[in-house]
Order: structure tokens, then sequence, then C-alpha cells
């Protein structure tokens, strides 16, 4: 009995350990990928390095708000509302630099 607890005192340890590093890297992908948005959006918006610094630091407050990109999107899009960038757009873009800061991590 004594080695069937150890197998399962092993077990759920690994999966707890599995379990932190996935939300680990979570954090770190999803921070990533708000940098490399703000970028994209400084760009845009013709900030210089100073700027665009104060910015990313703003877009991944924003993300704090709510689970999810919608806060993230929502930021952005009234950011961008002068720059006729659709929603469709922006949402692409967001997208991609997910799946770009999801392939700096593999």
């Amino acid at each position: 009995m004594e080695k069937k607890l150890n197998t399962f005192e092993d077990r759920k340890k690994s999966f707890e350990k599995k379990f932190a590093h996935d939300e680990e890297l979570k954090f770190k992908v999803d921070a990533r990928k708000n940098k490399y948005i703000a970028q994209w959006v400084s760009k845009i918006l013709g900030y210089n390095a100073e700027k665009e610094k104060l910015y990313v630091k703003s877009v991944i407050k924003a993300d704090f708000q709510e689970a999810g990109d919608e806060d993230v999107f929502r930021k952005v899009k009234v950011d961008l509302k002068d720059h006729n960038i659709s929603d469709d757009e922006i949402r692409k873009k967001m997208n991609e630099l997910n799946e770009k800061a999801i392939s700096d991590f593999s």
C-alpha cells in the first residue's frame, strides 16, 4: 500500500509541476504577444523608442483587465481609430503575433 501511495503522490506532484510550468509559459507568451502588438501599433502611430516603451507597458497593463484578448483588442482599436484599420485587420495581426510569440518559446 505504501508504494501505491508514493506513486500517487509522485504523479500528483508531477501534474502540479506541469500545470505550474504551463501557466508560466502561457504568461510569458501573452506578455511577448502584447509587446509585439504594442510595437506594431507604435510603428503605425509613429512613436519614438521612448514613447513605444511606455505604450508597450500600457498594452500589457490593459491585458490585466479581463481574461482573454478582448481588453487588448479594445485598447488597440481605440488607439488606431484614426488610421483606417479594420477590426479584422487588428484581429488577424493579433493572431499572427500570438503565433510568433508561441514560436519564440518553442
